[in-house]
């Protein structure tokens, strides 16, 4: 009855449309309360969900990621990519692309990528020529590296409720397959620019390569500044966030002097705000998590998903076509509390390398960032250009294409997430 309460219970309490912190958090209480486990383990665990030190990270890298967007580091960065593209057939659209993996390397966030280049690109791109759906389409795909390219938040989230791999270790797995994935994206988005003749009105003069670099140089250093602490142990992942914070705040206010008082304010509010939605929603999965694990219930789940195929092939290729269609449904945080419970057996059952997995996963959950009909990034991308998100179907759905290629490369060849931890030490 406990197992029937804890499952049934948060599928109903999803179905009725309540918020997913209020039904993980209830329908663990109510098998808690079923087995009679005791009802002071409830707080117990919503406390002990956020009380490690990793997800420290979380709140201070989306003040970092707000920060240089408030800053106009993006707007720094296409001018600079512009220079290296120059004024071509699709350039402008590679350009997006190439913006969209750097700032990525600063927030960890795609929807607040998405928001930063969109503002920037959208406009400039129907300059040239451009369809709005088209440019949203590109830049909400684009945008959805920023969960692999590190410092990402949702590998952050992952080493909490998968101890056995460490967020050094995922940031630099994630590295490759962010770069894959963000040049996929290349392929299709040139080939439809030459197709339509998209671009052909950009005739404004190339920016002055070196002018712009000094401009831009700010913003290249973020990821550098980051990704080198952490690689020469002068700070943890924690320390890198707040670094990230500080030197945002230096760039803002000193050298672009873009940021005022109300701005920071703003920034401010705002990251509070989006970190306590976070949080929340991972304080009372714990509920349900410790709920599940104790009663034995992921257990005989993953074993019943093992019997039922017996392929260790088959089950991966299930397992990365239902979190492809979850993806489309539920953010990659919310997927991640969800069904990480249920995945672990499976991943320990078939001796996947947790690093991998946890590449692999988010790879699929980057994909549904910008998969209709609940793609976050394409709702930030279609609210910037004022489309709808159904105008952009035609176009997006090359770009799911291509990534899935990418995915498809990653699953079946380990060792393009594996071989730079390795390189590196973190295995």
């Amino acid at each position: 009855m406990a197992m029937t309460l804890l499952f049934a219970g948060f599928l109903l309490l999803m179905l009725i449309g309540a918020p997913l912190a209020v039904a993980l958090g209830l329908a663990g209480t109510l098998a808690i309360l079923d087995a009679q486990l005791g009802i002071l383990s409830v707080p117990t665990n919503v406390y002990a969900g956020i009380a490690k030190y990793p997800l420290l990270a979380i709140p201070v890298f989306i003040l970092a990621g707000l920060i240089f967007e408030r800053a106009g580091v993006a707007k720094q960065l296409v001018t600079f990519a512009s220079s290296l593209v120059g004024a071509k057939n699709g350039g402008l659209a590679v350009v997006a692309i190439l913006v969209c993996m750097v700032m990525g390397g600063i927030s960890g966030s795609g929807p607040a990528d998405a928001a930063a280049v969109a503002t920037v690109m959208i406009p400039s791109m129907h300059k040239a020529g451009y369809p709005k759906a088209f440019s949203a389409s590109v830049i909400a795909s684009a945008a959805a590296t920023a969960i692999l390219i590190p410092p990402s938040v949702a590998f952050i989230i992952y080493s909490v409720l998968v101890p056995q791999a460490s967020v050094p270790a995922l940031f630099a797995a994630g590295l490759i397959p962010g770069m894959l994935a963000g040049l996929s994206l290349v392929v299709p988005t040139v080939w439809l620019s030459r197709k339509h003749g998209f671009g052909l009105l950009d005739t404004g003069p190339r920016p002055p390569f070196w002018k712009s670099l000094r401009e831009a140089v700010w913003g290249l250093l973020a990821p550098v500044i980051i990704l080198g602490g952490l690689r020469t142990g002068a700070f943890t992942p924690t320390e890198a966030a707040v670094v990230a914070v500080f030197y945002g705040l230096a760039v803002g206010v000193f050298v672009y002097r873009t940021l005022t008082w109300r701005g920071l304010y703003e920034v401010m509010a705002e990251a509070a705000e989006m970190s306590a939605v976070v949080l929340l929603i991972i304080a009372l999965s714990s509920v349900f998590a410790w709920a599940g694990a104790t009663l034995g219930a992921f257990d005989r789940v993953a074993a019943a998903a093992i019997d039922a195929t017996g392929n260790e092939i088959l089950v991966l290729v299930l397992l990365n076509i239902a979190l492809l269609i979850l993806g489309m449904l539920l953010d990659a945080v919310s997927i991640f509390l969800i069904l990480l419970p249920l995945l672990t057996p499976i991943m320990t059952a078939f001796h996947w390398d947790p690093v991998w997995f946890g590449v692999m996963l988010t790879m699929n959950l980057a994909i549904g960032q910008f998969t209709p009909p609940m793609a976050v990034n394409l709702m930030v991308t279609t609210r910037v250009a004022g489309i709808t998100m159904e105008a952009t179907v035609r176009w997006v759905l090359w770009m799911v294409a291509a990534m899935v290629a990418a995915l498809v490369l990653v699953t079946f060849v380990p060792e393009l997430s594996l071989w730079l931890p390795r390189r590196l030490g973190y295995l």
